[in-house]
């Protein structure tokens, strides 16, 4: 039996109970868990807080967004993890940590660490070509299944066909390779050395693993993914449409009227078919789930210690012209030091970063996804400048921890792309 095999089968007999999941069936295996970095058990100060809180406040007008959930972990100072605001305009209940929301394109790095653990597994290999396991897509005869993950396959993005179809009818249950097949008809780039943001290359690659493993998606996030590291409220839900969860984030966006939106009218889609993002966007989860993964998977911790290749290793930039620190592979953004995703599904905008070195860990969800991704990102990147000049605790000592960025910069860029009316500034 594989080591990930077993870990995988450990992970499900023990599910939740226990932190450190034990062997009983194979002999001579060792045991896997996962020990997050070590966290100060307290509120960040007062001031940190308060600086957070703003932030979010002011990227909530921003987008429209009545609600946000935010986590933010420092190892050497001390966590914050609230929800502020509305469920609606209409319903005024107040937004709870415990809430489940669609986490949109974190979903890829899940997708991702499926793949590796597949290959760990010796079930596929990274550079298996994709028509070996997907139908229909012989043009993609030189592109890999690690080009699927890294966003080197060339294809382009089914988004901008597809948009208003997902909030006309989110009931829709869309068949993966039918959705992928919009970006497919886009004009390909050359493979394998540029990055492109290809939501159709995640649509294949679920597709894929599961011709492989003969396993479903959902399946496989959970056996890979969810019960190895404990993750209870987080999943790859089915195809019908349903909120993301019994207590969930309400989902919103808002009608488009002459000259821009109206911000006073959000239309909620919170009960979405989970297949128009399917393993590009379609996962749900929680907030702590959420920066537990995130913090978990920027360290490859579901990985053996120098398991090769490196995921992260070689990665190309964001786009052209990106800053020479913003760059992607893997599933992921490579933020300065900071490792994560940032994306939007119909309902949701969500972000979520963290440093492989210290632990140092953002999330946020907004529910109101008309502004796009930009946003979202924008904020964990504000959150992240502004948490990680948090003092240390007693006995603590702050690392050597710096951000390419400031968080004034997001700030501004933050207002520069709001869709709905900024507060004034203070006198």
């Amino acid at each position: 039996m594989h080591l990930l095999s077993s870990r995988r089968w450990r992970a499900a007999a023990a599910g939740a109970a226990a932190l450190a999941l034990v062997l009983t069936g194979c002999s001579g295996e060792e045991s896997f868990s996962y020990t997050p970095p070590e966290q100060v058990n307290g509120a960040l100060p007062d001031d940190t807080a308060a600086q957070l809180q703003a932030a979010v406040e002011n990227a909530m007008v921003s987008t429209g967004a009545t609600g946000a959930i935010v986590g933010v972990w420092v190892p050497w100072s001390g966590t914050w993890v609230t929800g502020l605001g509305t469920q609606s305009v209409e319903d005024q209940s107040e937004i709870t940590t415990d809430m489940s929301f669609r986490v949109a394109d974190v979903t890829r790095m899940m997708t991702c660490d499926v793949l590796y653990g597949l290959v760990d597994d010796d079930v596929v290999e990274l550079d298996a070509s994709v028509p070996e396991y997907v139908s229909g897509v012989a043009q993609m005869e030189d592109v890999t299944l690690l080009d699927l993950c890294n966003g080197t396959s060339g294809a382009g993005s089914s988004e901008a066909a597809v948009k208003g179809m997902w909030l006309n009818t989110p009931e829709r249950v869309w068949p993966a390779l039918e959705l992928a097949s919009f970006g497919l008809g886009q004009d390909a780039v050359a493979p394998h050395t540029t990055y492109r943001d290809s939501d159709a290359g995640y649509l294949l690659l679920g597709l894929a693993l599961e011709r492989a493993s003969g396993k479903s998606a959902s399946q496989l996030i959970a056996e890979y993914v969810t019960r190895p590291l404990e993750l209870a409220g987080t999943s790859l839900p089915g195809s019908e449409a349903a909120a993301p969860g019994e207590s969930a984030l309400s989902g919103n966006y808002l009608p488009p009227i002459e000259g821009g939106y109206d911000c006073a009218a959000p239309v909620d889609i919170t009960a979405l078919s989970a297949s128009s993002g399917f393993t590009d966007s379609g996962a749900v989860s929680t907030i702590d789930d959420l920066g537990r993964y995130v913090q978990a998977t920027a360290r490859q911790a579901l990985r053996d210690e120098g398991a090769k290749p490196g995921r992260f290793s070689t990665p190309l930039p964001a786009h052209e012209g990106a800053d020479s620190w913003f760059q992607a592979t893997g599933g992921a953004y490579l933020v300065g030091p900071l490792v994560g995703q940032h994306g939007w599904t119909p309902g949701y905008a969500t972000a979520a970063y963290s440093d492989p070195e210290t632990g140092f860990t953002v999330a946020v969800v907004l529910n109101n996804s008309t502004a796009g991704s930009s946003p979202a990102a924008y904020l964990a990147w504000e959150l992240a400048a502004i948490a990680s000049k948090a003092p240390a605790a007693s006995g603590q000592t702050a690392p050597e921890f710096g951000l390419p960025f400031t968080a004034e910069q997001y700030h501004q860029a933050i207002a520069d792309s709001a869709i709905c009316a900024t507060p004034p500034a203070a006198e």
